[in-house]
């Protein structure tokens, strides 16, 4: 069954795309590391007044990019074994079997 599903993933391109969508995935959550934090400055600054503790600092913080980092390392890490999965190892070709001719047809 696992070895179909490979077999399919394979050869319909499937697996190639979708291991294109996981890198391009990684690679936008591990941009998204740097703008976090930044996005996350400005909010907090813009929107201090309103917020329950107005004193609160609107200092830089690094807290913002934890998540984006996490999700960046998580789908990089599934794209390559899905990659090792589908394409280090070659698929086996299909046997197929010669079927015996009908009896008196030549």
């Amino acid at each position: 069954m696992v070895e179909r599903l490979k077999r399919v993933l394979v050869e319909s391109f499937v697996g190639a795309i979708a291991l294109g969508w996981l890198v391009a995935q990684g690679i936008m959550h591990f941009a998204n590391v740097f703008t976090a934090p930044v996005a996350d400055w400005i909010t907090r600054k813009e929107y201090r007044e309103f917020a329950d503790r107005p004193y609160t600092t609107a200092a830089f913080s690094f807290q913002g990019a934890l998540p984006e980092l996490a999700r960046s390392v998580s789908l990089l890490l599934l794209c390559y074994v899905l990659l090792r999965w589908l394409y280090f190892k070659p698929v086996k070709p299909l046997s197929v079997e010669p079927t015996a001719e009908p009896p008196g047809a030549a």
